[in-house]
């Protein structure tokens, strides 16, 4: 079984965790970042203390061109590739009538659209391997269909990625190739990229955010060899918030 992954925005946060695990399950990695070179070459050094390959690749991959090289370029230093987690995504919060364009785009282009380019770039790696795992990552609640107040286009990116994920799961499955969604709500990391989160906390029924390791444990049940038969699902990291 070939054990190669590439995980999208792993420098840091959600990315870096699952990426780090997957090193440690003894898969070689490519560690991905647009920005923050240097924390992804920590994380790869990381990654290689398990005694894998762990390569830091840069791409702005809202450019459907890089996301494409991204691949291409970690296909061809890890010898092949097998898994794609799809982890860049830019939160943002504004009242919904006061979206500018640009802002509408940055959202839905970071979070839906990457998802779309790498993984499109990816799928006849995967299929060459002869088996394979994508794993998306969503948002808690982005599969009900509701009314929103300030983050209404970050949720719609989202929910777009299920039903991405599920139309690529019904169609892969003969290749041996699932597709599934992991949803985090507040995570341990969450308040680095917005105080808002800090007012939902008293809401919360568990009390706390997820740690890390619990959205990686997701994450990696889904990548795992004995989740073959596990496609199209969505999974929720939540703690019952927003149920």
């Amino acid at each position: 079984m070939l054990k190669k992954a590439l995980v999208t925005g792993s420098a840091v946060g959600i990315g870096k965790a699952i990426a780090i695990d997957l090193a440690s399950k003894g898969f070689d990695v490519a560690f991905h970042y647009n920005r923050s070179e240097e924390a992804a070459k920590q994380a790869s050094q990381e990654a290689a203390t398990h005694g894998v390959k762990a390569i830091a690749l840069q791409a702005d991959i809202t450019k459907p061109e890089q996301a494409k090289l991204l691949v291409e370029n970690a296909a061809a230093q890890l010898g092949g590739l097998s898994v794609v987690v799809n982890n860049v995504g830019n939160y943002f919060s504004k009242p919904t009538s006061q979206i500018s364009v640009e802002e509408w785009h940055s959202v839905i282009d970071s979070n839906l659209n990457t998802t779309f380019y790498v993984t499109s770039a990816a799928i006849p790696y995967l299929k060459s391997a002869g088996w394979g795992r994508i794993v998306n990552i969503g948002a808690a609640s982005a599969h009900n269909v509701t009314a929103r107040g300030t983050n209404t286009a970050y949720i719609i990116a989202k929910t777009g990625i299920i039903i991405y994920t599920k139309s690529l799961a019904k169609e892969l499955i003969a290749d041996k190739i699932t597709a599934n969604v992991v949803s985090p709500g507040i995570a341990e990391n969450s308040f680095e990229y917005d105080d808002d989160w800090q007012d939902a906390m008293p809401n919360l029924p568990a009390k706390r955010p997820a740690s890390l390791s619990e959205i990686v444990h997701a994450a990696c049940f889904f990548i795992s060899p004995d989740s073959d038969y596990i496609t199209g699902q969505v999974v929720e990291v939540s703690g019952a918030w927003s149920l």
